[in-house]
């Protein structure tokens, strides 16, 4: 079961006085009492109201004080009819405290997805007429999806084909907070819609679900999540394997060492990269692995390694046979050059930043105006690379652009060599054209919400 809980404010926890946080007395105990009747455990309460299991125990403990939303979203689970919210008393204002306003109160939103295609849509409705501590009324809808037929599954595979590839773009153009929840709901359709579909066309079903499930493993890492990435990769090389195709699991070990690399984990990009060549079977994904490979030689300097692997990445990927339609492609796909990027990053952290400023030369202006994320991608380790050669004006000019445009697609990948962009202009302190940079670059910094597994 995916559980995915939106809400359009984080509500207050219950306060007294002074800002102090009240327990309301008994409702660990009631919330205990129920759960115990309704024959759940902590943890399954918690996956069906998307809290953590700790964060519920100490509400049960009565150490932390239950929120409003988690007390209505148990009233939902537990079929309690209101009567955990109206043992929290409303919250109190402060004297100088403003009055909330009806764009202050928060309206959760869960949408609980089942393996077989099934989903359970539930809104609190503070706003309705009665007030009170008890929502006036509770939206619930939930869905289930009918036997499809052959042909109804074939009719509809080229939409949502359609719809992966407008899903690359628009992830050009926004970042993960946008994309991943559209995503993960196409993901959630498309299983379920394998569920019912026809053996025979079950395996297809499952495939391009397993792109969307991959493509949601790389929104989670430009938020900043390694977990969370991790997690929806192996989704996706399950969803492919129940499909018939095991080569993504190939191109797992790819991604994984792409993580590896952004921690600064060379050992690990080296063994990962080439444990991804010795699986994998397509030319391309053999060459993405040849091209990991040399990344985590250049972090320790090995020039000789780094060079054996790039060559073997260009001559794989320059061989490898055009997928098909039906077959989104694996990787990047919007740089026009991927080899040669590769190969300037691998010169600039082999300490070779004019190599890295040739290799990389005009390749950013190649790059359409709306690919964002590929323009920011390229143009952080150009700029990079002009700073290290004091080539300063252009890398400025450069790296405002990139500030500009990851305040956009939030990406905690490019953040990292901002970051190391910004140190590197710091040696030019008096540099009137760093000066004016350096603020941009820090609200683009500044604009990033750290999460685990943020690189840098």
């Amino acid at each position: 079961m995916w559980c995915v809980a939106h809400s359009l404010h984080r509500s207050r926890a219950t306060r007294g006085a002074g800002g102090v946080q009240r327990i309301p007395v008994g409702f660990g105990a009631e919330l205990r009492r129920r759960r115990i009747e309704a024959g759940l455990s902590l943890g399954k309460l918690a996956t069906l109201i998307c809290f953590s299991k700790g964060h519920l125990s100490k509400i049960e403990r009565g150490v932390k004080a239950p929120s409003h939303d988690l007390a209505q979203l148990c009233d939902s689970a537990l079929n309690a009819g209101g009567q955990l919210s109206s043992l929290i008393s409303a919250p109190e204002h402060s004297v100088d405290e403003a009055p909330r306003t009806e764009a202050d109160v928060a309206v959760p939103w869960t949408l609980r997805m089942q393996a077989g295609g099934e989903s359970d849509f539930v809104a609190f409705d503070h706003t309705s007429p009665g007030g009170g501590s008890v929502p006036a009324s509770i939206v619930s809808w939930s869905l289930a999806p009918p036997l499809l037929e052959s042909g109804e599954t074939n009719s509809a595979l080229p939409y949502f084909r359609n719809v992966f590839d407008e899903f690359r773009r628009l992830g050009q153009l926004f970042g993960p907070a946008v994309v991943a929840q559209l995503c993960i709901a196409a993901t959630s359709a498309l299983r379920g819609m394998a569920h019912q579909a026809q053996p025979a066309h079950r395996g297809v079903v499952l495939r391009l679900a397993s792109r969307f499930a991959e493509y949601t493993g790389w929104m989670a890492q430009e938020a900043g999540s390694d977990a969370a990435s991790l997690w929806w990769t192996e989704q996706a090389v399950q969803l492919a394997a129940d499909g018939g195709d095991d080569e993504l699991a190939a191109y797992a070990l790819v991604r994984r060492a792409e993580l590896a690399l952004y921690t600064g984990d060379s050992m690990g990009t080296v063994q990962l990269a080439r444990l991804a060549g010795q699986q994998a079977r397509s030319a391309r994904i053999r060459g993405l692995a040849a091209q990991r490979e040399a990344q985590g030689h250049a972090l320790v300097g090995d020039r000789d390694a780094c060079r054996r692997a790039l060559d073997r990445g260009a001559e794989l990927t320059s061989g490898a046979a055009p997928p098909g339609d039906a077959d989104p492609v694996l990787g990047s796909i919007h740089l026009p050059d991927l080899t040669a990027f590769v190969a300037g990053w691998c010169m600039h952290d082999l300490g070779s930043p004019a190599e890295a400023v040739t290799l990389l030369g005009d390749g950013l202006d190649a790059i359409p105006a709306e690919f964002r994320r590929a323009r920011a991608r390229y143009g952080a380790r150009l700029a990079l690379a002009l700073a290290n050669v004091g080539e300063i004006e252009p890398a400025c000019a450069i790296a405002e652009l990139v500030a500009s445009h990851v305040a956009l697609i939030d990406s905690a990948t490019i953040r990292a060599d901002l970051l190391r962009l910004s140190r590197v202009l710091n040696r030019w302190p008096k540099n009137p054209t760093v000066r004016r940079t350096l603020p941009h670059l820090a609200i683009g910094l500044h604009t990033h919400r750290i999460g685990p597994g943020t690189p840098g």
